[in-house]
């Protein structure tokens, strides 16, 4: 991995890597939408010196906002924040929303010394209520303003990088000298990346294929000189590589307006550039434009622009609008990947386009249930059937129409609907984010996040009834936070019989540090465990102490009568990291695990994106994925499911050995893991690839911890591709199906899979086990209510 990243621009391919790893395309049932990660991002180049020194731009008084911007920066100094509030305020002035946007920057030394700066959107969303086009990706923002609401309230509408190293203008004055760089220039440009002025399109310079997984607005107005969209070219195909690397024109009337009656001309080098081509204007013809040069693809040293121009507002505007069709060519092929999932009482039937499905323009899909003939049409999968019995076989034909014809039907495997799992109310006021679930003092206890206010909270069974208090998010001092709660929770808890400490470890999106509350059952302490440190620790650095990295992504503890130990991802640096106080001590010993070597048994993959611990009663077991390779997407595209052990509180060495490596029959391994102990050992359960499904996991594999693991795998096609969350208690592994919850009991000598709850959910649905009065419950959210489920 350090020949890809290592070590100063991992930032950049981590956050994307994450939304990989945790969120393929996910559909939202109750609003009808669908949402993929953001793998994209536009850039802006360092270009020469200017000429001759800029005038001033002259300041614009807004007397009308049109929307409101939220940054979290990260690691930025006072006099960027500066600037980046100046653009802020121009883009306020120039981009209609009621809803907040949300804006995540980061201040990191780029991977590139060239880059002055990237963006990328949030997400992508799919046919929501007020979407323009039901077949085309709305970038966060864009897709908020159109549909009057947060589509996605966790996530930011868009994400920013700026590299540290660049040689800026310091002096917030407008005036960078020829040898300087203008930083509101910048944040001015990279804004309009993540409001949407960015293609979706990769490209394989090996092969010459272009690829466009999921087509913009933007694509849809990009047009060839003959009139084809770029959204409408075969996906993979050498035909899409061509027209990334050709002409290319903006077809929307109202750039078409603003640029004097003749289509804008975007960026299309003969050599692909990665983060440039397509998604800027052309440098040659708008460079020297006063009005219209702030998108495209250089910013010279000097150079100074404090407003987006009337062309780019104009294309921004066109994106609001529908796009006009492109021509049908031929009739549809058959759709792919045909499948109906089980549900309760009903089946959904998914399906991916025809092959041909751009260049036929596809209008209409039209399913059919074989048993009683009911039709229902779409224009985009999936097509839900109600009403159904369990118990019965069902099958489904599909056929897409264009307003050429249609194409032969393609019937999907027979499935038998069944009964979800009963479900009872320990919370109806809490639309539960994160979960995890212990046993504290002899009582089942459940630590939850609530998005509804971004507290984290404390359930405890009394007997006849659930105890709840607020551990955190409430507001108060230091080191208690006042931002909502809504990163990764894990406990551990030590002590005897009734006289327990519990050990909560949490994090936020805001500050990205490692908080730590421990609780006796009657009050809690509070404190920062690392995070918050001075400066980032780097990886080569021998000497461990507190540092300044986002530490938010994933964490795990394991408490003994000894201490307590606590593991964490740096996603500045993409490594794991450890932090462990003895119960006689005050102060946390820090040390790095894994990530930063190919020495001593350990990795230099992309470490502890999603990890666990767990105690054998000798020794601290820490199970974790590792990313090895990516594609140009910055999707993982093999990797380890490794485990770290040792003595606990031992000052010896980390031992380590992978539990499963990326093969031919399983490219990718990790995605999610957990952990558990039974009467056996320490089980662990995790996700894996199949060729076909690459980039996404197609089954659950699960094996106890040993040096030459006895791997046992299951899929899950009737139910949907399992994805995170991962929650196994030893004889059975809960996992999020196709956004719902299902469960694999692998204690049988066959596995079975039942569904737990047919409720999907877009954010994925966090569980936990316990049990009470010898019966097993799995928590989980459902429909805003904290709730337990039992077959």
């Amino acid at each position: 991995m350090r020949g890809l990243q290592r070590r100063a621009g991992i930032a950049l391919i981590s956050f994307t890597l994450l939304i990989s790893l945790a969120s393929p395309i996910q559909s939202q049932a109750l609003s009808n939408f669908k949402v993929a990660p953001a793998t994209v991002w536009g850039h802006v180049y360092a270009g020469p010196a200017a000429t001759t020194t800029q005038t001033r731009a002259p300041k614009v008084g807004y007397l009308e906002q049109k929307s409101k911007f939220v940054v979290n920066y990260k690691n930025f100094p006072e006099w960027a924040k500066k600037d980046f509030q100046s653009a802020v305020d121009v883009w306020s002035a120039n981009f209609s929303s009621k809803v907040s946007i949300t804006i995540d920057a980061a201040w990191i030394r780029s991977a590139s010394s060239s880059i002055l700066g990237s963006a990328r959107p949030g997400s992508y969303f799919a046919g929501f209520d007020g979407a323009p086009d039901a077949s085309l990706w709305y970038p966060s923002a864009l897709a908020n303003a159109l549909a009057g609401k947060d589509l996605d309230p966790s996530n930011p509408e868009m994400v920013i990088q700026v590299n540290s190293s660049a040689g800026w203008n310091t002096r917030n004055d407008g005036a960078p000298r020829l040898t300087e760089y203008d930083l509101q220039s910048v944040f001015l440009h990279e804004m309009g990346h993540g409001l949407g002025f960015l293609s979706t399109d990769s490209y394989d310079n090996f092969f010459g294929y272009g690829s466009i997984e999921q087509p913009t607005p933007y694509n849809a107005y990009a047009q060839l000189p003959d009139g084809r969209r770029l959204s409408d070219l075969p996906s993979p195909s050498i035909e899409l590589g061509k027209a990334l690397t050709s002409t290319l024109v903006w077809s929307g009337a109202l750039g078409i307006a603003a640029n004097g009656g003749t289509k804008p001309l975007l960026y299309t080098p003969l050599k692909y550039e990665e983060g440039s081509s397509v998604s800027h204007l052309d440098e040659a013809t708008y460079k020297n434009s006063e009005l219209n040069r702030i998108m495209t693809p250089n910013l010279d040293a000097g150079e100074v622009f404090r407003e987006p121009g009337p062309l780019l507002l104009a294309m921004m505007e066109d994106m609001r609008r529908k796009p006009p069709l492109g021509l049908a060519v031929g009739v549809p092929q058959g759709v792919r990947n045909a499948t109906a999932l089980i549900s309760d009482s009903a089946a959904i039937v998914t399906f991916d386009p025809p092959a041909n499905a751009r260049t036929s323009q596809v209008s209409l899909y039209t399913v059919r249930n074989l048993k009683t003939d009911e039709i229902q049409s779409s224009a985009t999968s999936p097509i839900t059937f109600t009403g159904l019995k369990n118990g019965t076989s069902y099958s489904f034909s599909i056929i897409a129409s264009n307003s050429n014809g249609s194409s032969e039907a393609v019937i999907t495997a027979p499935i038998t609907p069944q009964k979800s799992w009963k479900r009872f109310v320990i919370d109806d006021e809490a639309d539960v984010l994160r979960v995890a679930t212990i046993t504290f003092n002899r009582k089942p206890t459940i630590l939850y996040t609530d998005s509804t206010n971004g507290r984290l909270k404390i359930a405890t069974w009394e007997g006849k009834k659930w105890k709840k208090l607020t551990v955190d998010g409430a507001g108060g001092t230091s080191p208690k936070t006042r931002n909502p709660i809504n990163g990764h929770v894990s406990t551990c808890v030590n002590g005897s019989g009734t006289t327990q400490t519990l050990h909560i470890f949490y994090s936020e999106k805001k500050d990205k540090d490692l908080h730590y509350a421990s609780y006796d059952g009657k009050k809690f302490i509070y404190e920062i465990v690392d995070g918050n440190g001075t400066s980032v620790n780097d990886y080569k650095d021998a000497t461990r102490f507190r540092t300044a990295s986002d530490v938010s992504v994933s964490s795990a503890c394991v408490a003994t009568a000894a201490g307590v130990q606590v593991f964490y991802r740096d996603e500045s640096q993409g490594i794991l990291l450890g932090a462990s106080r003895l119960k006689s001590a005050s102060k946390w010993n820090y040390e790095l695990i894994d990530g930063d070597r190919k020495t001593d048994g350990r990795s230099t993959g992309d470490v502890a994106f999603h990890l666990r611990a767990a105690y054998s009663g000798a020794k601290t077991y820490i199970l974790y994925d590792s990313v090895l390779t990516i594609n140009q997407r910055k999707q993982a595209t093999s990797g380890e499911v490794r485990v770290a052990s040792r003595n606990t509180f031992s000052t010896s060495p980390w031992t380590y050995f992978n539990l499963d490596t990326s093969g031919s029959t399983a490219p990718m391994t990790g995605f999610d893991v957990s952990i558990a102990k039974n009467v056996n050992g320490l089980l662990a359960s995790w996700l894996i690839a199949a060729p076909a499904t690459m980039p996404n996991a197609a089954k659950i594999r699960w094996s106890y911890i040993q040096p030459e693991p006895a791997q046992n795998v299951a899929t899950t096609e009737n139910y949907g591709a399992p994805t995170a969350y991962l929650n196994t208690d030893g004889t059975a592994t809960a996992f999020n199906c196709s956004q719902r919850l299902c469960v694999l009991d692998h204690s049988r000598r066959t596995p079975t899979i039942s569904l737990v709850s047919p409720d999907e959910n877009l954010n994925g649905i966090s569980s936990g086990w316990i049990v009470i009065d010898r019966v097993r419950y799995l928590i989980a959210s459902y429909k805003g209510q904290l709730s337990m489920f039992r077959p």
